[in-house]
């Protein structure tokens, strides 16, 4: 659970120096915003997030050596909390749906909005996963994750009432207070739901319900 009463710790990972010191310049500004640390590529990037334990990692995609991609996946097989936020200059969708796939919460444009982006950074800090409009498309196309539509029929009737409320990007607090449940119940049953979709976060989980629950 997120503590939203202290700064959201951050971690800019960017091999661009102007992009990090434009991110940072947006970001010092915000008061429950704190950049801890800089990365100029994904290795670097996976070093600082298991020093510094970010609450979230603003990453760049196309990097030298380890890209965005491959530290997703190595933070993700280490076990990182850290929420990945992709900060890009790409549109396609090719590009972006396997960052989301690997585990990023979200992604934004590199000529996003400054408080746009602030916004971004509380939005996946609080749990929720951002799934742009216009990705709705290329995900639905898209394989997704190898669960079978079938193994919905094992999920209760509460834990497709908060699969849906995880689809529509809400956090556990916001799923509890939706549905009159403590907070502790509403992780149990998102613990469970990953379990029996055999998928390994919420953003999986959310891509499998879009699939899924609204043909």
């Amino acid at each position: 659970m997120p503590d939203l009463t202290s700064p959201i710790r951050v971690l800019l990972v960017d091999d661009h120096q102007v992009v990090r010191r434009g991110l940072r310049t947006f970001l010092e500004v915000q008061d429950d915003i704190e950049v801890v640390g800089e990365a100029a590529d994904g290795a670097e990037g996976i070093a600082k997030t298991q020093e510094l334990l970010p609450d979230v990692v603003l990453m760049d995609l196309k990097m030298p050596g380890t890209d965005g991609l491959e530290a997703l996946k190595q933070l993700k097989a280490l076990g990182s909390r850290a929420r990945i936020l992709i900060v890009t200059s790409f549109t396609e969708h090719r590009t972006m749906v396997p960052a989301l796939r690997a585990g990023a919460a979200g992604y934004v444009y590199k000529d996003v909005d400054p408080e746009a982006l602030a916004g971004a950074i509380r939005s996946v800090h609080a749990g929720h996963v951002l799934l742009q409009p216009e990705l709705a498309d290329a995900l639905l196309a898209d394989d997704g994750p190898r669960t079978p539509a079938g193994r919905g029929g094992t999920l209760t009737e509460r834990e497709r009432e908060v699969l849906s409320h995880i689809a529509d990007g809400r956090s556990n607090r916001e799923i509890a207070r939706a549905l009159l449940l403590s907070e502790k119940t509403v992780k149990t049953h998102v613990s469970n739901i990953l379990m029996k979709l055999d998928l390994a976060d919420r953003t999986q989980a959310a891509l499998w319900a879009v699939r899924n629950m609204n043909a």
